[in-house]
């Protein structure tokens, strides 16, 4: 699968398109699903990265290397 920011560029190439007066309708509609099908994939990396920094943030004590992860499946403290 291509990378968070190969399918941007895409997502923004296709507003280019659907926004031509001379794009045919049906054109346009497929572009405008692919459009809506990768704007929701993007929101949905983008919801895991934001995760993943809160995940950091909230573990200033994690060590150099260490997954911060891990601290969300420990069970010692229970």
């Amino acid at each position: 699968m291509k990378n968070f920011e190969e399918r941007l560029e895409r997502l923004e190439s296709l507003g280019d398109a659907i926004r031509k007066p001379d794009l045919p309708l049906e054109e346009a509609l497929k572009a405008f699903e692919e459009g809506i099908k990768l704007a929701r994939a993007l929101e949905k990396d983008l919801e895991k990265v934001e995760s993943r920094i809160e995940i950091l943030l909230s573990a200033p004590d994690a060590k150099a290397g260490e997954s911060p992860e891990r601290d969300l499946f420990d069970t010692d403290d229970q």
